[in-house]
């Protein structure tokens, strides 16, 4: 990062000076599309701290949060806050703004190179709103600085966390031996080369056009035909891979390269989170968030080839309008826009197809962000998956069944979900389904690819073992995202199988599948194509991440699959250190010094792991196995009560508190409390088991019959 003090504050406005040449170039043949762009986020994504760009109230306002007070100020045209955590006050210097609406976050340089979040944020929506005022970014949570989501910890943290998709052609540049970022960035904003690969100095001299016929925001040829309401693209096949470089922000992804080049496709740089359920609902709406791509992916529409500029101007990036008029582009006004459908006042809030079709989530406090998944309300589902849905959002005070019923009186029973559908919700809401079952679900084509690959990725729920007959399909997909799943859950294939048709993923065309396929097989000593070389993918992606903890224990496993325990242990030593509270890797660490037999050295981080992260159920779970294996089972107990308590829906950690209360002898107590606890894991099969087992032990037939008859 150009740092703005002593020394360096001439790089600084050099930076500043490339930034605004950069934008001046590209404005002297593109007037209009500069003017547009200056009305966008992405122009304002980012700016140094002046009386320009600072939105807040630096007039000594103040701010209370829990344990947290902040008092804001300026001392001429510096702007200040003097923050008193735990009763310490500590006086920080704003560098940057972040955003501006509809709020805006302050970046403090906390050592050299290195900016965090800081954890109040400005509403900068109307008064009228709410806005115009002081936040905590956690407003429910008193973050103290022993927590992982502390502003000073990693995952606060610009450089790593936001800047990539805040400024242009960014570089984190983290040495993993100091400790230290020396991040740099092209412009401080979202700028032209952000989206355009293709301005080079060829470009300069020559006059760019594209026809009409190739232009991904043509609308011409979107046509609706016949008896048909809802348009179908009539041209030739559309090309939409630009969006790919929308993807590369727009979307909740683990990045494999330090920044990112829009010319390359998304899936060479990055690797995309599915369909998960701590992410997404069970029906696929968003949960978390998760930046519109794996909504999108959802959806009719991009099955259709809608795009996104389609319905987004692609300068201002602001939406075309917001009326219905967006949506009648393609569907038919005299079939959609009217009460009939709608069932709704014209011109009201209800009558709006965003309404009830994209409806929001709010994150970051004050951010309402639409669902793009498009979907239909269908309370039905919500009454049995618990999903939300647009019409008890909009009608407080209703329940599931109201808008079941009235849903039913205006446009009749909901269609019949498939088979591959209920398997689906019933994956993603954390229950169990037979293998049979799981495989139809992934091999069904009528359903999406983002749908069917997120399938592959819950398999590990359905068997513990694949065959190479079972993947090869898969492996074979002309669609990405099945490669890429099926290449992440290689570790189901015993490695036999994954010899035979998996191992081509090694030299697959894209970069995120070729680097899981590694992980999967880099502790093979069969000599094949590509290995060697989708191994260094790896490890510098791994590099590229060991800012925070998951980098350096990915690249802990790594070392192990390559039986360097050395490289092993001075990753997750590097983890501990970078992100102390990242529970994962004291877990991993101490599980390498069991396996060395260095007893003291595992018990010694596991305790270290406990004082720095006392609710980390793992840690607990992981302390409870080390205490059986020394022979203190009484307190193996604790632990694990412990880790069933912090995690109530691991079956795992349930399972193993119970077997330790029955070596102890307080089987009839294991009995008693798994009667209680069996519903909250869904009657799983395992407990359901171990029940019957401890009531034969103690011959009590009611018991027995009592965990046999669960379904």
């Amino acid at each position: 990062m150009i740092n703005i003090i002593k020394r360096l504050v001439s790089m600084l406005f050099l930076c500043c000076c490339f930034s605004a040449i950069a934008n001046e170039e590209c404005q002297s043949c593109h007037q209009q599309q500069t003017h547009d762009w200056e009305q966008s986020d992405h122009a304002r994504s980012m700016a140094i701290a002046n009386n320009d760009t600072v939105l807040g109230d630096f007039s000594n306002a103040t701010a209370t949060h829990f344990s947290q007070k902040a008092v804001f100020y300026k001392e001429k045209d510096t702007f200040l806050i003097d923050l008193t955590e735990q009763g310490t006050k500590k006086t920080y210097t704003v560098n940057y703004v972040f955003g501006f609406d509809p709020l805006q976050q302050y970046l403090i340089e906390v050592e050299k190179g290195k900016y965090q979040v800081f954890p109040f944020a400005w509403d900068s929506r109307a008064k009228s709103l709410g806005g115009q005022r002081w936040y905590a970014n956690y407003a429910n949570e008193d973050v103290k600085p022993d927590d992982r989501l502390h502003w000073l910890q990693p995952l606060q943290n610009w450089n790593g966390m936001c800047a990539d998709c805040h400024s242009d052609n960014l570089k984190r540049n983290f040495n993993s031996e100091k400790e230290r970022f020396d991040t740099h960035f092209s412009n401080i904003n979202v700028g032209c080369k952000s989206c355009h690969s293709e301005i080079t100095d060829e470009h300069k001299t020559k006059k760019v056009t594209k026809s009409a016929q190739t232009s991904p925001t043509n609308m011409s040829q979107w046509k609706i035909t016949g008896d048909d309401t809802i348009a179908t693209w009539q041209g030739e096949p559309r090309d939409n891979s630009f969006m790919q470089g929308c993807y590369a922000c727009h979307s909740l992804r683990s990045p494999l390269t330090d920044g990112f080049d829009n010319s390359q496709a998304f899936l060479d740089q990055f690797s995309p989170s599915f369909l998960e359920p701590n992410l997404y609902h069970a029906d696929g709406q968003i949960k978390e968030e998760v930046y519109v791509f794996g909504s999108f992916a959802q959806s009719k529409m991009y099955k259709a080839g809608v795009n996104c500029l389609d319905c987004h101007d692609k300068h201002t990036m602001k939406v075309k309008t917001k009326t219905n008029g967006l949506c009648l582009q393609c569907h038919s006004a005299s079939e959609y826009n009217k009460p009939e459908h709608h069932r709704h006042k014209e011109q009201s809030a209800g009558a709006q197809c965003v309404s009830c079709h994209m409806p929001t989530n709010r994150y970051m406090g004050v951010d309402d962000r639409r669902d793009h998944s498009f979907k239909i309300p269908r309370p039905d589902i919500s009454i049995k998956y618990d999903t939300p849905n647009a019409c008890v959002q909009c009608h407080d005070g209703q329940t599931n069944e109201w808008a079941a019923s009235t849903l039913e009186k205006w446009h009749g029973k909901p269609p019949e979900l498939s088979a591959s559908e209920h398997s689906m919700l019933e994956l993603r809401s954390l229950k169990a389904i037979s293998k049979n079952a799981h495989m139809s679900l992934i091999n069904d084509f009528s359903l999406n690819e983002i749908d069917r690959a997120s399938a592959i990725s819950y398999l590990g729920g359905s068997t513990t073992e694949l065959s190479d007959s079972d993947v090869k399909s898969w492996v074979n997909s002309p669609l990405p995202l099945i490669r890429l799943a099926i290449a992440k859950v290689g570790f189901l294939l015993p490695e036999a199988e994954r010899l035979k048709s998996y191992k081509q993923l090694l030299t697959d065309k894209l970069k995120s599948v070729r680097v899981a396929a590694a992980q999967n097989l880099s502790q093979t000593k069969a000599q094949l194509d590509g290995l060697n070389q989708s191994i260094r993918e790896l490890a510098y992606a791994n590099k590229v991440n060991t800012w925070r903890g998951e980098g350096n224990i990915n690249q802990s496993m790594l070392a192990l699959n390559k039986q360097d325990v050395n490289g092993a242990i001075k990753s997750l030593q590097k983890g501990i250190s970078v992100d102390p509270y990242f529970d994962a890797s004291y877990v991993n660490l101490a599980d390498i010094y069991y396996r060395l037999g260095q007893t003291e050295k595992m018990q010694s981080v596991l305790n270290n792991g406990l004082t720095a992260v006392p609710s980390s159920a793992p840690l607990h779970y992981a302390n409870g196995m080390a205490l059986i294996r020394s022979g203190n089972k009484p307190a193996a107990v604790d632990s694990f009560k412990h880790a069933m308590t912090l995690e109530s829906n691991n079956v795992q950690y349930a399972y193993l508190y119970f077997l330790a209360l029955d070596s102890i002898g307080s089987t009839a107590k294991a009995i008693i409390e798994l009667k209680s606890k069996i519903s909250t894991y869904n009657n799983a099969t395992q407990l359901k088991s171990l029940g019957m087992s401890f009531a034969q032990k103690l011959k009590n037939a009611e018991d027995y019959h009592f965990f046999a008859s669960l379904k």
